[in-house]
């Protein structure tokens, strides 16, 4: 569950799950979209962090990267290979199809969330690289009615959850760096699609996946509960 795409659904359980961080912060820009615009299909390429693996992942960039600087050769227990000044085409195990876990839960996720058909199209390429904090993605939408690039900034600027950062000409794009700590997603290089056309958008996801892939959204979850009155009589006991 991400609240503000499908909270009603906490009306019907209380046993709710949080989604994969990956695609809680590319639902976060994706949905406004899909709303304004329709969709056909949805491409995204992620770029994960260390702390995706938790604190060892973390912890082995860390010292990775010192041992590395000193001349060494970096150990891996928490990733297949050494992270530092690499990039890991894996992310959890390889599925029969070619797809990791990691990558089709988002393909999952995105169809259960959004209410989306159980065979809309929906792939992605999930990527370790070696940045401590905060995952990035590239999504490319098919749409069904014409994109126009300016409705599409208004849109997520006025999107809940989301920061529109979007100002190429002063080189204001989203990133790891300036989406870590940040309860918000960060959305920019908004442009149309060269492969669809009119019919297509791309642009660049930064969040926080410990913060609106996790913990955050969890709590966002609870409150909207207690909102709607699923946790009512829980609070009372």
């Amino acid at each position: 569950m991400v609240p503000e795409i499908n909270g009603k659904e906490t009306k019907k359980s209380k046993l709710i799950a949080n989604p994969n961080c990956t695609t809680a912060i590319g639902l976060m820009a994706l949905w406004p979209l899909i709303q304004k615009f329709g969709c056909k299909r949805v491409i995204m390429s992620t770029y994960q962090a260390a702390s995706g693996a938790g604190q060892p992942g973390m912890d082995e960039l860390k010292d990775g990267t010192k041992v590395w600087l000193e001349g060494g050769s970096p150990e891996n227990k928490t990733f297949a290979y050494p992270l530092p000044f690499n990039v890991i085409p894996q992310i959890d195990k390889f599925q029969d199809n070619g797809y990791t876990k990691e990558e089709m839960k988002v393909t999952w996720e995105t169809r259960k969330i959004c209410g989306l058909p159980d065979d809309f199209p929906v792939s992605c390429s999930a990527v370790r690289i070696p940045t401590i904090r905060a995952h990035s993605e590239v999504i490319i939408m098919e749409t069904e009615k014409p994109v126009d690039i300016a409705e599409a900034r208004k849109v997520l600027d006025a999107a809940s959850g989301v920061k529109l950062v979007d100002d190429t000409a002063n080189l204001k794009y989203p990133m790891p760096l300036t989406a870590t700590g940040q309860y918000d997603v960060e959305v920019g290089r908004l442009r149309k699609s060269l492969v669809f056309g009119d019919y297509g958008i791309e642009f660049f996801v930064s969040g926080d996946q410990l913060l609106r892939g996790a913990a955050l959204n969890a709590v966002l979850v609870g409150e909207e509960m207690v909102n709607n009155g699923a946790l009512k009589s829980k609070a009372k006991a």
